[in-house]
């Protein structure tokens, strides 16, 4: 059976001989020394896996391997701060683009830019402007309905006016007149 160390921090599962850390112990025994014996890209293609075996009671087990980004904190309109969490982007997203022509894949897509964006800035603290800012970019450029339901949300209209404004911004560059 594997065991975690203090340094392994997450388990596939409780009697399970996959861990999530490079330095498990392995049996009962707490043997620490392992070799690698195949390593490859795992299915998510963003983690490596490793099957290793224990030098002393030869028990073969895996591990996977994943560089962990440091997110950065979000600095939200009335000043609070929290970490910055893909998960509210996405659930926002989708429900903008409920029961339009948008798939999956293209609400990954979109989730996926900010992650790109939010990284590559390389800051410690992020606007939620600018996180919101680049979903509306892509919404607009996507679904002028999924567009205007997030704009709705993300800019806080405080009266029909606002909203109309949001509108003939989309429209103008269509040529359109509201």
């Amino acid at each position: 059976m594997c065991y975690e160390t203090p340094s392994a921090t997450e388990w596939a599962g409780p009697y399970v001989e996959t861990c999530f850390a490079p330095n498990v112990y392995v049996d009962i025994t707490g043997h620490l020394e392992d070799k690698v014996v195949d390593s490859r890209t795992a299915k998510d293609g963003i983690s490596i896996r490793r099957r290793r075996e224990c030098l002393k009671c030869k028990k073969r087990f895996t591990s996977y391997e994943k560089i962990e980004d440091v997110q950065p904190v979000v600095v939200k309109k009335d000043g609070r701060r929290e970490r910055f969490n893909s998960d509210k982007i996405q659930t926002g997203v989708r429900k903008a683009c409920e029961k339009r022509p948008i798939s999956t894949t293209q609400i990954d897509d979109i989730v996926a830019e900010v992650e790109r964006t939010v990284q590559d800035l390389a800051e410690k603290e992020v606007s939620s402007q600018i996180i919101g800012q680049v979903v509306m970019e892509r919404l607009a450029g996507l679904d002028g309905v999924a567009y205007v339901r997030f704009a709705s949300v993300y800019r806080d209209f405080r009266d029909v006016n606002e909203f109309l404004e949001e509108i003939r911004g989309l429209l103008h560059p269509m040529g359109r007149e509201v």
